[in-house]
């Protein structure tokens, strides 16, 4: 059974540089990092770096909604494919390699992450010090992105004890409509493997029953309202990472348009940032 705690354990806490805002969280106080707000659109991770960070190595990936994840040295080798191309390369081919997640191998590494509705989730090993930042939307979490960030940094040595992830602004599940059928695929990854080939009905029905459902019945026939950030902390804990090690930030992009761009509400390509640096 899933642990449901009634209070936050943790506490989300607002910053200003030169009179604009971004949100950190005490769970990752160690390192430097951010969720900026639209406060600082359209600035690019370059110019937002230093607000972290000044000398820091900066590294961000053009989203595309999967569930890669890469490190340092993988996107150098395609920086360096991509210079080697040149001038042929074609012009529609992104200086940024295609993936939805990095993590860091050493220290002063500064990744990036870019939403407007979907979760941006910092990762943090307070043992290495090293860092992952993941562009969670629902079809990364139906693809089960974060935990594949986590297997990676385990691949580099963390341990699960050690992990600390911060979940940022994000359409909260009250706000968010979605299919039954999204709902189904994205919560598939929760429930019982014999249940997970079930129809997507049933896996709806199973997941409205569930303590701390991610899901909340709607009006509407053949939708749920969805909550992508439970889901991501419900595969956490499957992995055995304690709920004492994760944070959700109390803030939804939908419902704040002052502080937030979001797709849902706007239909814009406007969005916000968040970052982490290595310790």
């Amino acid at each position: 059974m899933f642990k449901v705690y009634s209070a936050p354990m943790h506490t989300w806490n607002w910053r200003t540089c030169e009179g604009r805002s971004y949100l950190t969280c005490s769970l990752l106080d160690p390192w430097p990092h951010g969720f900026f707000t639209r406060e600082f659109w359209p600035r690019p991770p370059a110019e937002l770096a230093p607000v972290l960070k000044a000398d820091a190595q900066i590294f961000r990936v053009k989203q595309v909604h999967g569930n890669a994840v890469l490190d340092p040295t993988e996107v150098q080798t395609y920086w360096n494919q991509l210079a080697s191309q040149a001038p042929e390369t074609d012009e529609s081919v992104s200086e940024f390699p295609p993936a939805d997640g990095l993590i860091s191998q050493s220290k002063n590494q500064a990744i990036w992450v870019c939403t407007a509705d979907c979760t941006p989730v910092l990762i943090a090993d307070t043992r290495l010090g090293h860092v992952a930042a993941v562009h969670a939307g629902w079809r990364g979490t139906a693809a089960k992105i974060v935990p594949v960030a986590l297997t990676r940094l385990q691949a580099q040595g963390s341990q699960l004890k050690d992990i600390r992830v911060a979940m940022g602004p994000a359409i909260a599940g009250e706000m968010y409509q979605v299919d039954t059928e999204v709902a189904a695929q994205v919560g598939s990854t929760v429930v019982a493997p014999q249940l997970s080939e079930q129809a997507p009905e049933v896996i709806a029905e199973h997941l409205l029953q569930v303590e701390n459902s991610p899901l909340i019945a709607d009006s509407e026939l053949g939708r749920v309202r969805l909550n992508v950030r439970r889901v991501n902390a419900m595969q956490l804990e499957q992995m055995g990472v304690l709920p004492d090690q994760v944070a959700i930030a109390p803030h939804c992009t939908y419902q704040d348009p002052d502080k937030f761009f979001s797709y849902r509400r706007e239909h814009r390509k406007q969005v916000q940032w968040s970052g982490i640096v290595s310790c």
